[in-house]
């Protein structure tokens, strides 16, 4: 057909065939980048049964990790690709994630206690407020200079964080309105958010050992551990909760003028029913601490059965905080527990490090101390009877 038309009609012609072949070439590798895209449909879905703040998706070369806004539900605070090779395209470049982790920096105790169960101790290389860590490998790791202090974990040394250049950071966001988070954000070092402490519920707070083990590729692993702990506490739930003398129970202390009591939906609330309390404000919808004034507290708990989760580690402690708390029944027939079994002269505490993996030995403990002919033989890890 061309060599019946005129020479510029054939040149014409056959720029716009090229054009157009070029064109054809680059939607067809459009639609090739079009496939590392979140409106895709992941192959699958990890299974989350207690914890609502993140999610984890399978797509056929990288996984999709979402943290949700703890502030703004149905809002999301963090997403990240997770790829085993690094040419791997993913719908944001910046958030893509090489895995297994090598090297990590922690700003969090809490979170030392799920590296340890999925042994990934030894890529912790930086860590935050090192005298208060109860950990024995991670607290001689540092003695020796292998692991690197960040200072404080409201006001991380992002110069150091620069030196040490980790893999990524994990830290927790504390609100809306992160400073710190956005400062270490110009480090150019992914940070993860293990939001494990806004969680409801002990179990929900656990279940983040999935979120952790994501950045190592040990999902099986972890769902297996979860399972195993969930099956124990609840087995352990079930026989408190079936006895029918319920204790009525007193918790926190009077510090500089306010009260904080567990809210109803607190992990901490939820924690008191679980083990067979009688808590009076087990039907409260708040998920936070409720601040409360010493006269609402003595007129609401001074004939309670037993004073739980006290903020001092002795009796006489407990008094001089405030002479007022020998008003207190509880107090005065010597049934006050804290969980201050583990700790050190530093004033490092394991149970704000170990425990909120193995929530069925936190509710065991509490268990025992309401009802300790539930469990005969039993020596508790975390909880101490203040003498």
């Amino acid at each position: 057909l061309w060599l019946s038309l005129p020479d510029k009609r054939i040149l014409v012609m056959q720029k716009l065939f090229f054009y157009l072949l070029v064109v054809i070439i680059a939607c067809s590798c459009g639609r090739t980048a079009q496939q590392a895209t979140d409106e895709q449909t992941p192959d699958s879905t990890l299974t989350i049964s207690y914890a609502t703040g993140f999610k984890l998706d399978y797509f056929p070369h990288y996984k999709r990790v979402t943290v949700f806004n703890p502030w703004q539900k149905g809002k999301i605070l963090s997403t990240y690709y997770l790829v085993t090779d690094k040419n791997t395209q993913t719908p944001d470049a910046s958030q893509t994630v090489r895995v297994p982790l090598t090297k990590l920096a922690v700003t969090s105790c809490t979170h030392f206690e799920f590296l340890a169960v999925l042994n990934e101790l030894q890529t912790v290389t930086g860590v935050c407020t090192p005298e208060l860590i109860y950990n024995e490998t991670i607290a001689t790791a540092y003695a020796q200079g292998k692991i690197t202090s960040l200072g404080d974990a409201f006001n991380t040394n992002v110069e150091r964080l620069l030196i040490l250049k980790p893999d990524a950071l994990m830290l927790a966001s504390y609100n809306q309105q992160d400073d710190n988070a956005k400062h270490l954000a110009t480090a150019g070092i992914p940070l993860l958010f293990n939001n494990e402490w806004t969680e409801q519920s002990l179990l929900g707070r656990a279940e983040w050992i999935k979120f952790v083990a994501a950045f190592y590729n040990k999902e099986a692993e972890a769902c297996q551990l979860f399972d195993a702990m969930a099956e124990r506490y609840n087995a352990a739930k079930k026989v408190a909760q079936a006895v029918q003398q319920k204790p009525t129970i007193l918790a926190g202390g009077n510090f500089k003028g306010t009260w904080y009591m567990p809210g109803g939906q607190s992990y901490m609330g939820r924690l008191f029913v679980d083990a067979g309390a009688d808590y009076f404000y087990a039907n409260d919808t708040t998920s936070g601490s409720l601040p409360l004034n010493f006269e609402t507290v003595l007129n609401q708990f001074s004939k309670a059965d037993v004073w739980l989760n006290a903020p001092v580690a002795s009796l006489p402690e407990l008094l001089k905080m405030d002479e007022r708390h020998q008003l207190f029944s509880s107090a005065q027939k010597g049934n006050v527990y804290g969980f201050w079994a583990r700790t050190k002269p530093s004033g490092a505490n394991d149970f704000w490090e170990s425990a909120v993996v193995h929530p069925d030995l936190v509710l065991k403990d509490v268990i025992w101390a309401l009802h300790p002919e539930l469990l005969p033989n039993y020596t508790p890890i975390y909880l101490i009877r203040l003498k």
